[in-house]
């Protein structure tokens, strides 16, 4: 089972030290704030941090992108702008475009199946009925990336997992998002440099001392 992050050699990256950074989303207004737009959410607050904004890219990436950083810290951050039972198409055509391996690939997505509050850094791993996740492993032929999942919580009884993640939080939930986000988003940043360290962060995430 895939589950565990490896410190990868710096070697390893020396012809392309750029790694790739996807926040999942659906595009557009109707579906700013809703659970399936947690991932973009997340990598949105980490452009904000670094004073960076969301650009224009090439036709075939089909995001909105921004790179920043320098050595080991380079990244390219991308937003798709297709749906996301399209998703594979423009991670597909970011990674030809920047020429960066599949291991150095995270996507940061919403997860049902993962408690509201917690996070979960692995790589691989099966799409959990996820659209986006299910459309880059087709693009993609492999599960072999990395993901932080963002947990959102499962649907409450009789109401369809498809239409939930289309909702916006509760006001409970509301509370605790903003941190949420801020503690994915230290995730993130510690992964461009750290992946092993990255994950310990993750799993701590929403952790009591009853789990």
């Amino acid at each position: 089972m895939a589950w565990l992050l490896k410190a990868k050699p710096r070697a390893s990256r020396a012809s392309n030290p750029m790694r790739a950074i996807v926040g999942l989303r659906n595009p557009g207004p109707d579906y700013e704030g809703t659970r399936h737009n947690s991932g973009f959410e997340v990598v949105s607050e980490v452009l904000a941090r670094s004073g960076e904004k969301w650009g224009r890219a090439p036709t075939r990436i089909r995001s909105q992108v921004s790179q920043f950083g320098v050595g080991d810290d380079r990244a390219v951050y991308a937003a798709p702008v297709t749906f996301m039972n399209e998703s594979g198409r423009a991670v597909r055509g970011l990674l030809d475009y920047f020429n960066i391996p599949l291991g150095d690939l995270l996507v940061v997505h919403d997860d049902i199946d993962l408690p509201f509050g917690r996070l979960k850094l692995q790589v691989g791993g099966g799409s959990g009925g996820h659209n986006g996740i299910r459309s880059i492993e087709a693009a993609l032929g492999s599960n072999d990336f990395s993901r932080l999942k963002f947990g959102v919580g499962r649907p409450p009884a009789r109401i369809d997992p498809a239409d939930f993640v289309l909702r916006r939080f509760t006001k409970t939930e509301e509370a605790e998002i903003e941190s949420m986000v801020d503690d994915a988003a230290d995730v993130v940043e510690k992964w461009r440099t750290d992946p092993v360290k990255a994950q310990e962060m993750a799993a701590l995430r929403g952790k009591t001392s009853s789990d």
